[in-house]
Formats: C-alpha cells, sequence, structure tokens
C-alpha cells in the first residue's frame, strides 16, 4: 500500500483547488490511491465552514492593495491565513482503506485528523521544537516555558465526502507572521501563532524543503504506507490504483 506524493511548488489558491478538486474526485471514483499534495500559496484568507467574517481584521481595501485573495471553502474551522513559507498539505485519504486506529467499517473524521497532528508532531520534533495537542483546539501548538503560554504552529481543517478527505494542513516554517495580524486566527484570541523558524535551536537547519521531505515521512509513517512520489499531476491522475 502506499500514498501518491505530488509537490506542486508555490501555486495560487484557485488554481491548487481546481487540482485539488480533480484529485478528489478521481479518488472518489477510484482512479487513484490515496494522495498527499504539499505546496506553498502566494497571501491569501480563507474562511472555513464555522468562519465569523468579523475575524478578518484588515478592509477589503488593504487586501486589494496587498493582493490578498479572500476564498470562502468548505472545510472545518474559522479563518486562517496562507502564505509563503508555509507548508500546505492536502491529504486526499478514502478513511474506509486500510488505516491505523480503524475500529469500524471506515476511519472516524476525529481520529484522522489525529494522525495528521501525530504526523506534525513529530516534524516539529525532527527539526527540535517540541509540540502537543491542546483539548478541544485542533492543530499542533508549542510546548508552553515559564510565562510564555502555548503557540499555534501548525493549523488543521478538513472536510470529508463519501469517506474522502480534503482539505488538509498547514505548517508554518519560514512564514512571515506579521501577516497574521489582518485576522484573527481560527478565532482564537488568547493564544499567538510561531513558526519552526522561531522556535528551532539555532543550530538546527532549517529549508522549505527539509520540512517538506520531513513532513512526507513522518506522514507515511503515521499512516503506515510507502510514500510514492510523482513528477506532475498528469502523471498522478494516470496513475491507476
Amino acid at each position: 500500500m502506499h500514498i501518491n506524493l505530488l509537490h506542486l511548488g508555490r501555486v495560487p489558491y484557485a488554481r491548487a483547488m481546481e487540482i485539488h478538486q480533480q484529485v478528489v474526485e478521481a479518488r472518489k471514483q477510484n482512479l487513484i490511491s490515496d494522495t498527499l499534495l504539499l505546496l506553498e500559496h502566494p497571501p491569501v484568507l480563507t474562511l472555513g465552514r464555522n468562519a465569523h467574517r468579523s475575524n478578518v481584521l484588515a478592509t477589503d481595501e488593504f487586501l486589494a492593495k496587498r493582493g490578498v485573495e479572500l476564498h470562502e471553502v468548505n472545510r472545518g474551522g474559522d479563518v486562517t491565513y496562507h502564505g509563503p513559507g508555509q507548508l500546505i498539505g492536502y491529504p486526499i485519504l478514502d478513511l474506509r482503506g486500510d488505516l491505523p486506529g480503524k475500529k469500524g467499517p471506515y476511519l472516524g473524521p476525529v481520529d484522522y485528523v489525529r494522525l495528521v497532528e501525530e504526523a506534525l508532531i513529530r516534524t516539529c520534533g525532527d527539526f527540535g521544537v517540541m509540540t502537543q495537542r491542546i483539548c478541544k483546539l485542533t492543530g499542533v501548538w508549542t510546548v508552553a516555558g515559564g510565562s510564555i503560554g502555548e503557540k499555534k504552529i501548525a493549523a488543521i481543517g478538513v472536510h470529508v465526502s463519501q469517506g474522502v478527505t480534503s482539505h488538509g494542513f498547514a505548517l508554518n516554517v519560514t512564514t512571515d507572521l506579521r501577516d497574521f495580524e489582518w485576522i484573527v486566527p481560527c478565532g482564537i484570541t488568547d493564544r499567538q501563532v510561531t513558526s519552526l523558524e522561531l522556535e528551532a535551536p539555532s543550530d538546527r537547519q532549517l529549508t522549505m524543503e527539509l520540512a517538506l521531505n520531513a513532513a512526507a515521512r513522518n506522514f507515511g509513517r503515521i499512516f503506515e504506507r510507502q510514500m510514492l512520489w510523482c513528477e506532475s499531476v498528469d502523471q498522478l491522475l494516470a496513475a491507476r490504483v
């Protein structure tokens, strides 16, 4: 068993969603195997199903001047920011498949999210950053130290349709965190955001490529699958189950 892995590079959000939907439909029709898309976006704000427009602090005029688009999407969660230096992962998996922890005919969405969190926790650990889950707050958080509380380093928002997952995670690697000032991230007002770049020890080498490879490796370990690299969208969609 394997998971297809495709690195798309930096892709505008609308174009990424076209590719994303193509892959989701192919997976629903069982034309391809489970797939993980890894990429970056230019600056963009997305509002999930539970989003409140009031959590977008920047004005429409400000966002327009910056060329920042705003998209309403069908994932869970509130508003979030995507931009350069942030690793985006869209796992497109059939939860009815052979997945770790599955106790019935399919893996429950909450259990699926816990697996994604674990893959990201291990990825952060590869760079010397200790992270954790926080009850009732989806995502990955740094461990509080002294007077400094937990900070969010990775956001997760997913959608499940016909047993197939879409959307996914955003891990701040070298993200310019000032851009998060445009929003109330995920609607949470009492905790800050951070990045691997800020939290990693100074002697740890960190690049987007290293973070991407670590995330792919840990995703395969947690989901107990071999990761099979694809060179292009066409090659991915041509790969039969």
